[in-house]
Protein backbone atom coordinates (compact mmCIF):
# COMPACT_ATOMS: atom_id res chain seq x y z
CA UNK A 1 0.00 0.00 0.00
CA UNK A 2 1.01 3.24 -1.32
CA UNK A 3 0.87 6.60 0.93
CA UNK A 4 0.81 10.43 -0.46
CA UNK A 5 1.93 13.75 0.93
CA UNK A 6 -1.63 14.44 1.38
CA UNK A 7 -1.59 11.46 3.56
CA UNK A 8 1.00 12.88 5.41
CA UNK A 9 -0.64 15.81 6.09
CA UNK A 10 -3.58 14.13 7.11
CA UNK A 11 -2.21 12.48 9.80
CA UNK A 12 -0.16 15.22 11.08
CA UNK A 13 -3.11 17.09 11.67
CA UNK A 14 -4.31 14.36 13.34
CA UNK A 15 -1.20 14.22 15.42
CA UNK A 16 -1.69 17.23 16.56
CA UNK A 17 -5.14 16.64 17.83
CA UNK A 18 -3.90 13.78 19.62
CA UNK A 19 -1.25 15.95 21.56
CA UNK A 20 -4.03 18.10 22.44
CA UNK A 21 -6.47 15.96 23.75
CA UNK A 22 -3.10 14.44 25.87
CA UNK A 23 -2.39 17.96 26.99
CA UNK A 24 -5.71 18.18 28.23
CA UNK A 25 -5.17 15.04 30.83
CA UNK A 26 -1.63 15.68 31.64
CA UNK A 27 -0.98 19.32 32.27
CA UNK A 28 -3.78 19.84 35.08
CA UNK A 29 -2.00 16.95 36.92
CA UNK A 30 1.18 19.03 36.66
CA UNK A 31 2.77 20.41 39.67
CA UNK A 32 -0.39 19.14 41.07
CA UNK A 33 0.53 16.75 44.08
CA UNK A 34 -0.95 13.59 42.26
CA UNK A 35 -0.46 10.49 43.52
CA UNK A 36 2.66 8.22 42.28
CA UNK A 37 2.69 4.99 41.55
CA UNK A 38 5.59 2.26 41.22
CA UNK A 39 5.10 -0.34 38.62
CA UNK A 40 7.78 -2.20 40.39
CA UNK A 41 6.84 -2.01 43.64
CA UNK A 42 5.71 -5.70 44.08
CA UNK A 43 9.30 -6.95 43.08
CA UNK A 44 11.31 -5.83 46.90
CA UNK A 45 14.86 -4.53 45.75
CA UNK A 46 13.73 -3.59 42.21
CA UNK A 47 13.85 0.03 41.05
CA UNK A 48 11.61 3.04 40.93
CA UNK A 49 9.30 2.98 38.02
CA UNK A 50 6.64 5.87 38.21
CA UNK A 51 3.23 6.08 37.32
CA UNK A 52 0.93 8.48 37.34
CA UNK A 53 -2.61 9.12 36.24
CA UNK A 54 -1.36 11.50 34.30
CA UNK A 55 0.41 9.01 32.35
CA UNK A 56 -3.18 7.05 31.71
CA UNK A 57 -5.66 9.25 31.20
CA UNK A 58 -3.44 10.78 28.90
CA UNK A 59 -3.16 7.61 26.67
CA UNK A 60 -6.30 7.02 27.08
CA UNK A 61 -7.61 10.07 25.69
CA UNK A 62 -5.28 9.21 22.35
CA UNK A 63 -6.26 5.49 22.28
CA UNK A 64 -9.71 6.94 22.20
CA UNK A 65 -9.22 9.13 19.48
CA UNK A 66 -7.47 6.33 17.30
CA UNK A 67 -10.24 4.03 17.79
CA UNK A 68 -12.55 6.43 16.51
CA UNK A 69 -11.63 7.62 13.79
CA UNK A 70 -8.74 5.05 12.57
CA UNK A 71 -10.09 1.91 13.92
CA UNK A 72 -7.92 -0.39 11.03
CA UNK A 73 -4.94 1.21 12.84
CA UNK A 74 -2.90 -0.63 15.25
CA UNK A 75 -1.74 0.99 18.58
CA UNK A 76 1.02 0.39 20.92
CA UNK A 77 1.43 2.74 24.36
CA UNK A 78 3.65 2.35 27.66
CA UNK A 79 0.51 1.88 29.51
CA UNK A 80 -1.84 -0.25 27.93
CA UNK A 81 -2.03 -3.88 25.77
CA UNK A 82 -1.09 -3.33 22.42
CA UNK A 83 -3.97 -3.41 19.81
CA UNK A 84 -3.31 -5.21 16.90
CA UNK A 85 -4.83 -3.41 13.32
CA UNK A 86 -5.91 -4.44 9.95
CA UNK A 87 -3.92 -2.20 8.08
CA UNK A 88 -0.15 -1.35 7.78
CA UNK A 89 -0.36 1.85 10.19
CA UNK A 90 0.61 1.49 13.83
CA UNK A 91 0.40 4.51 16.55
CA UNK A 92 2.98 4.58 18.88
CA UNK A 93 2.49 6.33 21.90
CA UNK A 94 3.92 8.05 24.89
CA UNK A 95 1.52 9.98 27.13
CA UNK A 96 4.56 11.09 29.27
CA UNK A 97 8.00 10.34 28.74
CA UNK A 98 10.08 11.33 31.47
CA UNK A 99 7.46 10.64 34.06
CA UNK A 100 10.22 10.93 37.00
CA UNK A 101 10.96 14.80 35.84
CA UNK A 102 7.15 15.14 35.66
CA UNK A 103 6.77 13.67 39.45
CA UNK A 104 9.85 15.82 40.59
CA UNK A 105 8.09 19.24 38.64
CA UNK A 106 10.92 19.22 36.10
CA UNK A 107 9.38 20.58 32.69
CA UNK A 108 11.44 18.25 30.53
CA UNK A 109 8.75 15.77 29.83
CA UNK A 110 7.23 15.20 26.84
CA UNK A 111 4.27 13.31 25.07
CA UNK A 112 5.41 10.55 22.57
CA UNK A 113 3.08 10.38 19.46
CA UNK A 114 4.72 8.35 16.04
CA UNK A 115 3.30 6.98 12.87
CA UNK A 116 4.63 3.94 11.78
CA UNK A 117 4.06 1.75 8.22
CA UNK A 118 4.68 -1.64 8.38
CA UNK A 119 7.47 -0.64 11.29
CA UNK A 120 9.09 2.18 9.96
CA UNK A 121 8.26 5.44 11.59
CA UNK A 122 6.67 8.04 8.76
CA UNK A 123 5.95 10.60 11.66
CA UNK A 124 6.80 11.26 14.39
CA UNK A 125 5.35 14.28 17.06
CA UNK A 126 7.32 15.49 20.40
CA UNK A 127 4.67 18.11 22.12
CA UNK A 128 5.79 19.93 25.65
CA UNK A 129 2.57 21.24 26.99
CA UNK A 130 4.11 23.48 29.76
CA UNK A 131 6.34 25.15 28.29
CA UNK A 132 3.80 25.02 24.67
CA UNK A 133 6.66 23.51 22.41
CA UNK A 134 6.19 21.12 19.77
CA UNK A 135 8.02 19.52 16.96
CA UNK A 136 6.02 17.53 14.23
CA UNK A 137 8.22 16.10 11.72
CA UNK A 138 8.85 13.50 8.70
CA UNK A 139 11.99 12.15 7.30
CA UNK A 140 11.76 14.96 5.22
CA UNK A 141 11.25 18.45 7.63
CA UNK A 142 10.18 19.95 10.80
CA UNK A 143 8.03 22.20 11.74
CA UNK A 144 9.08 23.60 15.51
CA UNK A 145 6.11 25.60 17.18
CA UNK A 146 6.94 27.69 20.39
CA UNK A 147 3.88 30.19 21.77
CA UNK A 148 1.97 29.26 18.71
CA UNK A 149 4.50 30.61 15.94
CA UNK A 150 6.05 28.01 13.94
CA UNK A 151 9.25 27.47 12.34
CA UNK A 152 11.12 25.26 10.22
CA UNK A 153 13.67 23.13 12.88
CA UNK A 154 17.23 22.58 11.34
CA UNK A 155 20.02 20.97 13.32
CA UNK A 156 23.64 22.79 14.55
CA UNK A 157 25.41 21.74 11.62
CA UNK A 158 28.43 20.97 14.35
CA UNK A 159 30.83 18.20 12.95
CA UNK A 160 33.16 18.14 15.75
CA UNK A 161 33.14 16.48 18.78
CA UNK A 162 35.33 18.79 20.42
CA UNK A 163 32.61 21.49 19.82
CA UNK A 164 29.51 19.40 20.55
CA UNK A 165 27.37 19.79 23.10
CA UNK A 166 25.96 16.34 24.20
CA UNK A 167 23.63 15.05 26.50
CA UNK A 168 22.44 11.28 28.09
CA UNK A 169 19.15 11.03 30.48
CA UNK A 170 20.75 8.83 33.00
CA UNK A 171 25.15 9.24 33.49
CA UNK A 172 25.18 6.64 36.01
CA UNK A 173 26.93 3.31 35.33
CA UNK A 174 23.96 1.32 36.54
CA UNK A 175 22.08 3.10 33.86
CA UNK A 176 23.44 1.45 30.74
CA UNK A 177 22.53 -2.31 29.58
CA UNK A 178 26.56 -2.86 30.40
CA UNK A 179 29.53 -1.47 31.96
CA UNK A 180 30.96 -1.65 28.67
CA UNK A 181 28.92 0.62 27.72
CA UNK A 182 28.75 2.78 30.38
CA UNK A 183 32.69 3.67 29.48
CA UNK A 184 31.45 3.68 25.78
CA UNK A 185 28.98 7.26 26.85
CA UNK A 186 32.30 8.31 29.00
CA UNK A 187 34.87 8.61 26.41
CA UNK A 188 32.16 10.50 24.52
CA UNK A 189 31.59 12.81 26.77
CA UNK A 190 35.25 13.20 27.41
CA UNK A 191 35.89 14.23 24.15
CA UNK A 192 32.92 16.33 23.58
CA UNK A 193 32.49 20.31 24.39
CA UNK A 194 30.02 19.82 27.07
CA UNK A 195 26.72 17.14 28.41
CA UNK A 196 23.85 18.09 30.25
CA UNK A 197 21.13 15.28 31.55
CA UNK A 198 17.99 14.20 32.72
CA UNK A 199 16.24 15.66 29.63
CA UNK A 200 14.88 12.46 28.38
CA UNK A 201 13.21 12.86 25.23
CA UNK A 202 13.14 16.72 25.27
CA UNK A 203 16.81 16.69 24.57
CA UNK A 204 15.97 15.01 21.08
CA UNK A 205 13.91 18.49 20.07
CA UNK A 206 16.38 20.52 21.27
CA UNK A 207 18.90 18.55 19.11
CA UNK A 208 16.68 19.27 15.76
CA UNK A 209 16.58 22.98 16.69
CA UNK A 210 20.39 23.48 17.05
CA UNK A 211 20.61 23.42 20.93
CA UNK A 212 21.91 20.45 21.50
CA UNK A 213 24.53 18.63 19.21
CA UNK A 214 24.31 14.62 20.14
CA UNK A 215 22.19 12.14 22.44
CA UNK A 216 22.96 9.36 22.98
CA UNK A 217 20.62 6.39 25.12
CA UNK A 218 20.80 2.98 25.88
CA UNK A 219 17.86 0.81 27.25
CA UNK A 220 14.87 2.60 25.53
CA UNK A 221 11.65 0.82 24.26
CA UNK A 222 10.22 1.13 21.32
CA UNK A 223 7.82 3.68 22.59
CA UNK A 224 10.25 5.83 23.53
CA UNK A 225 12.37 6.72 20.55
CA UNK A 226 9.86 5.66 17.48
CA UNK A 227 8.59 9.37 17.51
CA UNK A 228 12.12 11.06 17.39
CA UNK A 229 13.48 9.12 14.02
CA UNK A 230 11.67 11.02 11.71
CA UNK A 231 12.17 14.41 13.80
CA UNK A 232 15.95 14.21 14.40
CA UNK A 233 16.39 13.03 10.59
CA UNK A 234 13.44 15.20 9.06
CA UNK A 235 16.10 18.24 10.66
CA UNK A 236 19.01 17.21 9.19
CA UNK A 237 20.32 15.07 11.33
CA UNK A 238 21.40 10.93 12.14
CA UNK A 239 20.02 8.56 14.19
CA UNK A 240 21.30 4.94 14.47
CA UNK A 241 22.12 2.32 17.22
CA UNK A 242 25.37 2.48 18.76
CA UNK A 243 26.53 0.23 15.87
CA UNK A 244 25.56 2.44 13.16
CA UNK A 245 22.58 0.28 12.13
CA UNK A 246 19.05 1.06 12.37
CA UNK A 247 17.98 1.71 15.73
CA UNK A 248 15.37 -1.38 16.99
CA UNK A 249 18.23 -3.74 15.56
CA UNK A 250 19.41 -4.86 19.13
CA UNK A 251 17.92 -5.60 22.05
CA UNK A 252 19.62 -3.08 24.11
CA UNK A 253 17.53 -0.13 23.00
CA UNK A 254 20.81 1.57 22.07
CA UNK A 255 20.33 5.29 20.18
CA UNK A 256 22.60 7.63 18.63
CA UNK A 257 21.19 10.78 17.71
CA UNK A 258 23.65 13.70 15.60
CA UNK A 259 23.25 16.75 14.01
CA UNK A 260 25.55 15.50 11.20
CA UNK A 261 26.41 12.52 9.32
CA UNK A 262 30.13 13.68 10.35
CA UNK A 263 29.85 14.35 14.30
CA UNK A 264 27.67 11.00 13.95
CA UNK A 265 30.70 9.10 12.52
CA UNK A 266 32.90 11.09 15.39
CA UNK A 267 30.98 9.49 18.36
CA UNK A 268 30.50 6.01 17.15
CA UNK A 269 34.51 5.64 16.39
CA UNK A 270 34.46 6.11 20.77
CA UNK A 271 31.42 4.24 21.02
CA UNK A 272 33.10 1.19 19.26
CA UNK A 273 36.75 1.36 20.10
Amino acid sequence: MSFTPQDLSEFAAFANRLADAARLKTLPRFRNGIPIVNKLEETPGDDFDPVTDADREGERAIRDLIETTYPEHGILGEEFEERAGKSAWRWILDPVDGTRAFVCGCATWTTLIALEREGEPVLGLIDQPFINERWVGFSSSVTYSVGGKDVNARTSGVRELAAARISTTDPLASAYYSEKEAQSFARVNAASRVARFSMDAYAYGLLAIGELDLVLETCLKRHDYAALIPIVEGAGGVVTNWRGHAVGTDDRGEVIAAATPELHEAALKLLTT
